[in-house]
């Protein structure tokens, strides 16, 4: 045992197990992984390992000979209700469906929910339209988990402090959370780990057991805790330090604490690498490391200087995890975090493992969590230091650790100079949209409708913000899932740029495939100005407006041109028509030479219309007129115009038929770019040069 201290005690050890398994998490991440099924398998039967209900859609999770993902949509509510109580954990089930490989991320530097299943193992999705029970679970593991799972049913969050499942809690409010700096506190981590171990110490304290025995059965309950909730990569390191911590107690071998985090974390990876693709691992890690770090630092006999030195080294390090995930940052969340860090884990974590087993006291519970609610609510509206900046290399965030770690070493010694190199590069970092003089032209992708950015050193215009149709739902059938193509794409994407703020937001006519996300768009981003096209305002158009006037926002609607920078946006004006759709804005513009042009929805007759009063050709690019339809892009006019370049945006297997083969044939002597196949097409302009990047699914 002497023997085994003594080696313990050498730093050197604990360095190069970790510098090693970093390099066989490397070596591991790079061997491609395959599924064992392909295309053509159309039945498999599994065991449910994880099931959630959202509206009419249940997914289920279940273990073949690999992981699949199942998707059945309920078709009535009764339906629903009988089968929240049919299937249970652990229950062996027949499927047969087509076996859809996850969709890809379409627009750069948004979530890619194919490499996010990816490194989970999962290659598969199966959207079923029968499922049927093989075998009842009679696993006793299984058995405790359906338990807990119907006790932390009868609330959102108890099944997320409990369980980590936040499937019940509504996009709103996760976003305000994530906009906050506080979504850390609602995903079960080391904190929390921490305080279920001291909450269970403290219990058994109370019948007089002995400090070993203690250490002992905590970490049983704790290791029996984790294989209920999964091997989570927070939960698996937090329960993995407290063992290993206990052990170092127990046996007194004395190591010191941050070479017992570097063993957790080294044992964390060597069970599953793909944990590094983790966000919650990659905060926990970097936030636990740079607390055990600056423990000396942190230590203050008043709680709340104490708290707000935590709340500071917590924020500075997840400074590059956040920026290179979410694109911004709240300088606010350092104050936020010393009101909701006690109020969660001092008042609503006691409560909520009370409350699972005390079902009466929910009614206190609910008026906790309210308050919370609200309060995160509330404060998610206050933007003044909420900070955006450009996705940049990845060298740019690990250079920001460089100057962090200094930053730190600056706070510790009180050397102010070791602080400023931190504040340059979040300046220049800020800053760099405005240094950058490349032009850029992004038709996103956002299925059967039209959302264009063109953003040069100053100014962001917008044309369009797409819009999916939404059907009238019974209660029953609503999700907590926002699939707003603003919040989910448009806003993400702008915020990936760096862009602040739209300068000019261009609605090229009323339709809801062009203008349904205008509303959602003015309450979450900041929009200067609306411009509408020529004609009367449809009742879509008129609720926009009544918006914009309770916001102040300026609006305009047939206006011949506009001044972006040094160029001009030319909106080519022939007369009103009878329809909505040749009513649309056709924008022409110049931009370091290369011409564009903008069609809108805008149809045959306008074309010729065009045609007769402008003089147009040797067009660079072209986004081609309502989706491709029959009803726009002549032969006549394309011929005419002779672009180079042609962009459709176009849904992916849409009703339609868009696009229609005799427009393809129209503008074959062009470079065709579709959304449906090409995903985000992206022109930039650099040093008067274009640069074509396309974001294939």
């Amino acid at each position: 045992m002497l023997k085994l201290r003594t080696i313990l005690l050498h730093d050197k050890l604990y360095y190069l197990i970790f510098i090693v398994v970093i390099i066989i998490t490397i070596v591991n991440i790079k061997i491609p992984r395959t599924s064992i099924y392909d295309s053509t398998t159309t039945k498999v039967t599994g065991k449910i390992i994880s099931q959630s209900i959202d509206g009419n859609k249940l997914t289920l999770i279940i273990k073949s000979k690999e992981k699949l993902i199942i998707n059945y949509y309920f078709k009535e509510e009764n339906e629903k209700t009988l089968y929240q109580t049919k299937f249970h954990l652990g229950d062996y089930i027949k499927v047969e469906g087509e076996f859809i490989k996850p969709k890809s991320a379409t627009t750069k530097y948004l979530f890619d929910y194919k490499k996010y299943l990816y490194h989970k193992n999962i290659f598969f999705i199966i959207n079923t339209q029968k499922l049927i029970k093989v075998k009842d679970n009679k696993n006793v593991y299984y058995n405790i988990k359906n338990i807990m799972t119907n006790l932390t049913n009868k609330n959102a969050y108890l099944k997320t402090f409990i369980l980590g499942d936040k499937s019940l809690l509504s996009t709103k409010i996760i976003t305000s959370y994530q906009e906050n700096g506080i979504s850390h506190l609602f995903a079960i981590s080391g904190m929390h780990i921490t305080l279920l171990s001291s909450l269970i110490t403290k219990a058994l304290k109370r019948l007089k057991l002995s400090e070993t025995k203690c250490y002992y059965i905590t970490s049983i309950i704790l290791i029996m805790y984790l294989f209920l909730v999964g091997l989570s990569p927070s939960i698996l390191r937090g329960v993995l330090f407290y063992l290993l911590f206990s052990l170092n107690k127990i046996y007194y071998f004395y190591i010191k604490p941050v070479n017992l985090f570097l063993l957790t974390t080294s044992i964390s990876l060597l069970i599953n690498y793909n944990y590094i693709y983790d966000i919650g691992f990659l905060y926990s890690f970097s936030i636990s490391l740079s607390l055990i770090l600056t423990t000396k630092y942190l230590t203050s006999n008043n709680y709340l200087i104490g708290l707000l030195k935590t709340s500071i080294i917590s924020f500075l390090v997840s400074i590059p995890i956040s920026l290179y995930n979410f694109h911004q940052i709240n300088i606010l969340s350092i104050i936020y975090n010393l009101f909701f860090v006690p109020y969660v884990s001092i008042i609503v974590f006691p409560i909520t493992i009370v409350t699972t087993f005390a079902p009466f006291l929910l009614p206190i519970y609910e008026l906790l969590i309210k308050i919370l609610e609200n309060i995160s609510l509330a404060l998610s509206n206050i933007k003044v230091l909420t900070l955006i900046f450009p996705r940049l290399h990845i060298i740019v965030y690990l250079l920001y650790y460089i100057l962090i770690i200094i930053f730190i070493k600056g706070l510790l010694s009180k050397n102010k100079k070791q602080l400023l190199p931190l504040f340059f590069l979040l300046i220049i970092h800020y800053t760099y949209p405005y240094l950058n003089k490349d032009i850029l032209i992004e038709m996103i992708d956002v299925g059967q409708g039209d959302s264009l950015i063109i953003s040069s050193k100053n100014k962001t215009v917008l044309i369009d913000t797409g819009g999916k149709v939404k059907y009238k739902q019974e209660e029953w059938q609503k999700t907590n899932k926002d699939s707003s193509i603003v919040k989910n794409i448009t806003i993400p994407l702008l915020k990936s740029k760096g862009l602040k703020k739209i300068d000019f937001l261009i609605i090229t006519h009323g339709d809801y495939d062009h203008m349904g996300e205008a509303i959602n768009l003015v309450n979450n981003f900041k929009v200067d100005n609306v411009i509408f096209n020529c004609g009367e305002f449809n009742e879509l158009e008129k609720k926009l407006i009544k918006v914009l006037d309770k916001k102040k926002i300026k609006y305009y609607s047939c206006i011949k041109e506009l001044n972006i920078d040094n160029n001009k946006l030319y909106f080519l004006q022939t007369k009103e028509y009878d329809n909505e759709n040749d009513n649309s804005n056709v924008i022409y513009t110049e931009l370091d030479g290369y011409k564009f042009m903008f069609m809108g929805d805008a149809g045959v007759e306008k074309e010729k219309d065009i045609l007769e009063k402008y003089n147009l050709s040797n067009i660079d690019l072209l986004k081609v007129g309502h989706h491709g339809s029959k009803t726009s892009s002549s032969k006549e006019f394309i011929n005419e115009i002779n672009p180079n370049y042609s962009i459709i945006s176009v849904g992916k297997n849409n009703r339609y038929g868009h696009p229609n083969k005799e427009v393809l044939n129209n503008l074959s002597d062009s470079k065709i770019y579709r959304t449906d196949q090409d995903g985000s097409v992206m022109f930039k302009i650099k040093n008067n040069k274009l640069k074509i990047e396309t974001c294939s699914p």
